[in-house]
């Protein structure tokens, strides 16, 4: 990796000062940068080489050009990217701060408060994506940043730039793009998507930030796909009885095997969490209906006893 290192920042000398490594996920370094146009601090993620000789360079780009003009308070806006020294990269602002996983792994658990916050202003940035067209691919708490106390959506359709500009290399060399612990049954399977396949890996976020762990586990990727496809999700109320009931029954409609049975679009998610929308006006009503429902059985049988008697 320092022979990476030392590349990278030769290839991107007079435009990035590159530094230390922030982080590195299954295809990607992240190193914090200066860019030196603009003094600024920034983010470059550069593919890592194995991958990037994988993909048609000028389709990755252009790919990545579609997510750069996504404008949004909730999304992480692109910069730059572009391809030198035989690397592909993409540039971000540097956000000062930490990751929702770096949240929830010091928390644990989240509150019920600060969970519905986030996935709602989440949901916000989803839903305007997915009116342009765009669905992100890979919703998971590495990719919300928090900065100055709301959340930012990274990474937003690179998932589908280094699948498309991959193709058929990518399937044959058995290489997922996307996260198993939150990908959804047809992401799994290879399927065409749309933008409920958001909505399920949002509410495996959900889920996690309430319970402190993702719906399934498994010690392999292909297990764990394999249960997100076949298996239903534990009830949350099992995992933290003390959410109220709408919540786990939105999160585990948002978790549906189906598409179909999801909610229609992430801001209908995260409005039932609310206890807003079509689903929360039922959860609201049911009460009421079962009294009545109890009550009308109640009338029938005491005017079957009352026949009974008079026979």
């Amino acid at each position: 990796m320092t022979d990476m290192l030392d590349q990278l920042t030769e290839a991107l000398t007079g435009r990035y000062r590159i530094g230390r490594k922030l982080g590195q996920g299954g295809w990607a370094i992240v190193y914090l940068a200066d860019d030196l146009k603009h003094d600024r601090k920034v983010a470059v993620k550069v593919l890592l080489p194995s991958l990037a000789g994988m993909l048609g360079p000028e389709r990755f780009l252009n790919e990545i050009r579609v997510t750069g003009n996504l404008q949004h308070p909730h999304i992480l806006p692109l910069y730059d990217s572009g391809k030198a020294g035989g690397f592909l990269y993409y540039v971000m602002p540097y956000v000062e701060g930490e990751s929702l996983r770096d949240r929830i792994d010091n928390e644990m658990r989240l509150s019920v408060e600060e969970t519905l916050s986030i996935i709602e202003q989440v949901a916000e940035a989803l839903h305007y994506a997915h009116g342009r067209g765009v669905i992100h691919r890979d919703i998971k708490p590495e990719n919300i940043l928090i900065q100055d106390g709301a959340p930012m959506l990274a990474d937003f359709g690179m998932a589908l730039a280094v699948s498309t500009a991959g193709g058929k290399r990518l399937t044959q060399t058995g290489i997922t793009v996307g996260t198993p612990d939150y990908m959804s049954p047809e992401q799994a399977h290879g399927a065409t998507l749309d933008g409920r396949s958001d909505v399920y890996a949002l509410g495996c976020v959900a889920y996690e930030m309430l319970a402190g762990r993702p719906p399934f586990s498994a010690s392999t990727s292909r297990e764990l796909m394999a249960r997100q496809v076949g298996q239903p999700p534990p009830w949350l109320r099992n995992r933290r009885p003390d959410i109220p009931p709408r919540i786990a029954r939105a999160i585990d409609k948002a978790l549906s095997k189906v598409p179909a049975d999801r909610f229609a679009n992430p801001r209908d998610f995260a409005n039932a969490l609310k206890g807003e929308g079509d689903v929360a006006r039922w959860e609201k009503t049911r009460p009421k209906l079962l009294r009545f429902a109890a009550a009308v059985a109640l009338l029938v049988a005491l005017v079957l006893v009352w026949w009974l008697a008079l026979r």
